[in-house]
């Protein structure tokens, strides 16, 4: 199983998004990118930690590729949105990838190369190494 963490608003919505696509094996919602361990939503709201809301996505490769998980990111959120989805506002619902080797990065930044050619607005996801998930 390969992994792929992704922040793009609130995390229940894009959890269920994710776990319906056939390859996709397990989610888990918790919170990634800050720098304070063992968040919780409370701690998570200050907007202190710089923790994000992300999902965490376990999936079978030979069903779903990190490119075509992708492909799903940019349609399942505004990724032109700063610091926010809708009226979910603060950078706890930024819109981030968070990658686990430089292949999914590679991968990452020409996805968001190729899909800010189709939009007029500027994207603002950040493509940023993975840290801990909680």
């Amino acid at each position: 199983m390969a992994k792929a963490l992704f922040g793009a608003g609130c995390f229940w919505g894009i959890e269920e998004y994710f776990r319906k696509l056939k390859g996709v094996k397990k989610t888990c919602v918790g919170y990634s990118g800050g720098n304070l361990s063992n968040p919780n939503y409370k701690d998570v709201c200050t907007g202190k930690t710089e923790h994000a809301e992300v999902v965490l996505i376990e999936y079978d490769e030979v069903l779903l590729s990190y490119a075509e998980l992708l492909n799903h990111f940019w349609r399942c959120h505004d990724p032109t949105q700063i610091n926010g989805q809708g009226l979910d506002i603060g950078n706890q619902y930024r819109s981030v990838i968070f990658y686990y080797s430089d292949e999914q990065k590679q991968v990452a930044e020409n996805s968001k190369k190729k899909f800010q050619n189709n939009i007029s607005r500027p994207i603002v996801t950040k493509v940023s190494q993975a840290k801990e998930f909680f």
